[in-house]
């Protein structure tokens, strides 16, 4: 399985999300400009389904 965490972060990066702060464990915050909300990303993120529920709490309507 392919790690998605980079690929993930480059299109939220693209949709204007920015980067706020470290979470706890291997989790860094997150904000959405399109849902105006934080949410958290993790570190390793080996699941497309996973993946796709980030895009989906970040307002963004692509999927892996």
């Amino acid at each position: 399985m392919a790690d998605l965490a980079k690929p993930l972060r480059d299109k939220l990066r693209e949709r204007g999300c920015l980067f706020v702060r470290r979470g706890k464990g291997d989790h860094d915050i997150w904000h959405s400009p399109i849902t105006k909300r934080n949410f958290p990303v993790d570190s390793k993120i080996k699941s497309r389904h996973t993946a796709n529920l980030v895009l989906k709490q970040a307002g963004i309507p692509e999927k892996f």
